[in-house]
């Protein structure tokens, strides 16, 4: 399918950057050798710590967030859901015995959660959008907002094609009401086979009556952090991936200290690392992004916050600080 947006030339969507996926120096064979022979400090030596909240006992006023590990998480702002890219199969890939959740990260389920007033997914990567999630949530489901080109791969999942709205980067909606939804430009890539570049990846901002929040998607370190700040920010609440990162493929996701760089060209008041926590997608420690983007954001007076699986961050008031990674 061709696409009339600036951002598709030549077969497929393009970052606005020369970005290559994988580094010069690096190969396939390299790479794929590499990840068939992780060392075994990619997995927690213990289950990981989590607090198993009620989600649909949540405050009713304020805004609050509650992280499934990874990339998936809850926001709620004044009673209204905002369900962001869930994957709770426990699996990360096309079959389940691949890049399965460290032990005691996958205790939710889609049967745990409330009523989602919104989704986003924000790109077609199987850890972003987990079909066997998305079809337990459909009767949960009211609306979902993507990128362009991702609602095939939603309406293979079960979702209505009726409920999902495609984004190119800085179009804007009103999903509901009183609340502003922007896509925004990511650098990364698409594609759940061989092919790539067949949809768009994105991150968001949402601006609520009261907040605004910036939802990174995965991303590598770019202009686009600064641009997105100066056009929409500052942020209450920047939440950007900080994990799964390698020197094979340095542009397509962010280490921890660009994550802390991210987070200042936004201008947010606090940031939460996502991308970490639950799957091996890369090589290092699995605690090395907490460790690395704590010392980051210290270092330029960031205001973060870390919270276990499941615990419940509030906009707002003291934020969970603890280093429980290191006790594991």
């Amino acid at each position: 399918m061709e696409w009339k947006s600036p951002n598709y030339r030549n077969g497929s969507f393009q970052n606005l950057s020369p970005t290559e996926i994988m580094a010069r120096d690096a190969s396939y064979f390299t790479v794929l050798r590499a990840f068939l022979n992780k060392p075994k400090t990619v997995w927690p030596p213990r289950p990981l710590p989590a607090v198993k909240t009620d989600l649909h006992q949540l405050p009713a006023t304020g805004t609050q967030l509650v992280w499934f590990g990874h990339s998936s998480y809850l926001l709620r702002n004044n009673g209204r859901n905002i369900l962001v890219d869930p994957v709770f199969s426990g699996y990360a890939s096309p079959f389940s015995f691949m890049i399965k959740a460290f032990a005691g990260t996958n205790i939710y389920t889609a049967a745990e959660m409330p009523d989602i007033d919104l989704l986003i997914i924000t790109h077609n990567h199987y850890d972003h959008l987990d079909s066997h999630t998305l079809r337990q949530l459909v009767p949960k489901i009211k609306a979902v907002y993507t990128p362009l080109g991702v609602g095939r791969d939603l309406v293979r999942a079960g979702i209505p094609s009726s409920q999902i709205t495609e984004m190119d980067w800085w179009e804007e909606e009103d999903p509901l009401e009183g609340y502003t939804l922007t896509a925004t430009p990511a650098r990364h890539f698409s594609g759940r086979g061989l092919k790539r570049g067949g949809s768009l990846w994105a991150s968001f901002v949402l601006q609520t009556p009261d907040v605004r929040i910036y939802i990174g998607g995965d991303s590598g370190y770019d202009a686009h952090f600064k641009t997105i700040g100066e056009k929409l920010g500052p942020f209450d609440l920047a939440l950007l991936e900080t994990g799964q990162y390698n020197p094979s493929w340095p542009n397509i996701h962010m280490n921890p200290e660009e994550a802390a760089a991210a987070a200042a060209d936004l201008g947010a008041k606090v940031m939460v690392p996502v991308h970490w926590g639950k799957f091996a997608l890369a090589n290092h420690p699995w605690d090395e992004p907490a460790v690395r983007v704590t010392a980051a954001a210290q270092q330029r007076g960031l205001t973060i916050a870390t919270p276990r699986i499941g615990e419940v961050v509030e906009l707002g008031k003291p934020y969970p600080a603890e280093h429980w990674w290191a006790s594991v």
